[in-house]
């Protein structure tokens, strides 16, 4: 495989980042409030799982109060 010089490197660098689609102001506050509700949501739902199985194994050593 033949290696590009590196001035060549960043020229062809440019040119790619001159095609990306930058997000908005706004799709990225939607998107990061968006990530926001799924962790709480997760960080709650794995809370619950967590105090269920809890219960479920101390019922089942009988230790506990």
């Amino acid at each position: 495989m033949a290696r590009t010089p590196p001035l060549e490197f960043l020229r062809q660098a440019r040119q790619e980042i001159g095609k990306v689609t930058w997000p908005t102001r706004k799709e990225t506050t939607i998107s990061t409030i968006m990530v926001l509700i799924m962790v709480i949501i997760m960080a709650v739902f794995f809370f619950l799982v967590d105090q269920v199985l809890s219960i479920g194994v101390r019922a089942i050593l009988g230790i506990g109060g």
